[in-house]
């Protein structure tokens, strides 16, 4: 089971480089975002063990997080050099961040919620770009 969500948390991040050759990278971003939230929300009891993770700072999924760093570090890159991003983001720290939508928006019915605080990080992301 648990290769059964690295290989789908694998096909999550890989989607970045596709996502950024059709559309402009902040929107790539945006999209990444929400097919990282779904993976999330279709994976019954990842909740209680992202709080797990977070909470304790530490990383037991080293191989996990370095995915999920090179997908958005991938991201950012192409948006801090298109403009349209702030180039001073660690991508971890968005990772953590989608982590924490994805724990407060677990529940079906919080779905329109999450795509708010994704577009509320998103323009975080975009500030200070002169966009």
């Amino acid at each position: 089971m648990e290769a059964a969500y690295r290989n789908e948390l694998a096909r999550v991040c890989d989607s970045a480089a596709d996502l950024l050759a059709a559309n402009l990278p902040d929107r790539a971003l945006r999209l990444w975002m929400d097919r990282f939230i779904d993976y999330l929300a279709a994976k019954h009891g990842m909740a209680d063990a992202l709080r797990a993770v977070v909470a304790s700072g530490a990383a037991p999924f080293a191989e996990t997080l370095d995915k999920l760093g090179t997908a958005i570090g991938t991201l950012l890159r192409a948006g801090t050099h298109a403009g349209l991003l702030r180039c001073d983001v660690d991508p971890l720290d968005v990772g953590f961040s989608l982590a924490g939508v994805a724990l407060v928006t677990s529940a079906p019915a919080q779905r329109e919620r999450a795509g708010r605080l994704l577009d509320l990080l998103l323009d975080g992301l975009r500030y200070g770009t002169d966009r």
